[in-house]
């Protein structure tokens, strides 16, 4: 049976669980797209324990895991109302590569969907790389593409993106 279980701050083994999770995906993610130097920079940036901790407790992130079975299959993080939009942002969603295509990611775009509709959002937003095949998923389940952004993330590096949409 699939289970979602929410992460809380305080929940620091389940930081490491998305940890190890991330340390899975990225290669296959981005290696294609980042140099291995950007890769590490970005992921030592996103990955730290402090790092996940503090985008849990003080920028108000959500974080949630996927299992089936008691076997870790991914996770998400989003932000209810960010920046005021009322717009839901998903600030990270990862599958492990052996659960992809099955319809993980979905779930987890589901469940935030209806966390979403509970606080009366009007869409969810999200950003992925010009670059990344989850374009192809994004548009799959609904989103739109609405924007170009790149975001300069120290050393250097920028992130150039597609900011993709869906209504609520």
């Amino acid at each position: 049976m699939i289970e979602i279980e929410k992460v809380y701050h305080t929940d620091t083994d389940k930081f490491q669980i998305i940890i190890t999770i991330a340390q899975e995906t990225w290669p296959t993610t981005y290696g294609e797209i980042l140099s291995s130097d950007q890769l590490e920079y970005m992921f030592d940036m996103m990955y730290s324990t402090k790092s996940l901790l503090e985008q849990a407790a003080k920028k108000n992130q959500q974080f949630i895991l996927i299992k089936e079975d008691n076997k870790y299959l991914g996770f998400a993080s989003y932000e209810i109302d960010c920046m005021g939009t009322n717009k839901t942002k998903v600030h990270k969603i990862y599958i492990a590569p052996s659960a992809q295509g099955k319809g993980i990611g979905k779930k987890l775009i589901d469940f935030i969907t209806l966390e979403s509709q509970k606080q009366h959002e009007i869409a969810i937003v999200l950003n992925v790389n010009k670059f990344n095949k989850a374009i192809h998923f994004y548009t799959k389940i609904g989103f739109t593409k609405v924007k170009e952004e790149v975001i300069a993330i120290g050393n250097g590096y920028v992130m150039d993106d597609y900011v993709m949409e869906r209504m609520l």
